[in-house]
């Protein structure tokens, strides 16, 4: 049995990292670390985990209890933490934020994406997970970039529901604003254009062309729809073959 430790429980991430540990059958969850909530149930905050669980938030970290530690903390927050604490060297660590994504001489984290790194992800201590736009761009372009195809500018245009601005409240993700709305932010400008590239770069080593993305706000709480535009003269039928 696989003991588990959570930090940062409280947010949208964590809830649903909750569910899919409480249902797997090798998976212990021993700890769910939140500050804020500390002594409240997991379902005070969890609400759709009402009948799976009894646990409560703690303001405790008995790392040494634990076989996997999850940082489902605001971005910045899992490098602080490396930094600040003695963490057991055999710990294994899976960070759902963006403070390690890109590979650097400075960390070993791996790249979770399990379509492109599963062998290493398997066998890594410390694990990075993608994040969601970039999930979801990724596995339109990765066959591409298997067969070499990404010889020009790729064009994106991808829609996103208000969970991925987190459980805290903001201008752009309250109801009121986003209902029967739609807008625009980050064009051109995400923060998960550079991981692309480097999964891109991975497979197609020549790939040194823009990912023009525009990313949008969605009238509705979850999901990502992503539209993806290359020009190949490859014919249909032989992409669908590849897909």
């Amino acid at each position: 049995m696989i003991k588990a430790g959570i930090i940062g429980g409280a947010g949208y991430t964590a809830g649903e990292l909750i569910r899919l540990l409480l249902n797997h059958p090798e998976t212990e969850i021993v700890f769910i670390n939140s500050s804020s909530n500390a002594g409240n149930r997991i379902t005070d905050v969890h609400e759709g985990l009402y009948g799976e669980t009894d646990l409560r938030f703690t303001d405790q970290l008995p790392l040494d209890t634990i076989d996997v530690l999850f940082f489902c903390t605001a971005h910045g927050d899992t490098k602080k933490f490396m930094e600040s604490h003695n963490v057991p060297e055999d710990l294994k660590i899976i960070d759902l934020s963006m403070d390690y994504r890109i590979k650097s001489d400075d960390h070993d984290f791996i790249y979770g994406l399990p379509e492109l790194n599963r062998r290493a992800t398997c066998t890594a201590k410390h694990v990075a997970n993608p994040g969601c736009f970039a999930t979801c761009i990724q596995l339109g372009l990765l066959p591409l970039a298997k067969n070499l195809m990404l010889t020009g500018d790729v064009s994106v245009n991808a829609i996103t529901g208000s969970t991925g601005a987190g459980v805290k409240p903001g201008a752009t993700s309250h109801f009121s604003w986003r209902n029967n709305n739609i807008s625009i932010y980050k064009a051109f400008d995400h923060q998960h254009v550079p991981e692309i590239k480097q999964s891109l770069k991975q497979l197609q080593n020549s790939f040194d062309s823009e990912i023009d993305f525009i990313p949008y706000r969605g009238d509705f709480p979850r999901g990502i729809f992503a539209t993806l535009v290359v020009k190949t003269k490859v014919a249909l039928e032989e992409i669908v073959r590849m897909y």
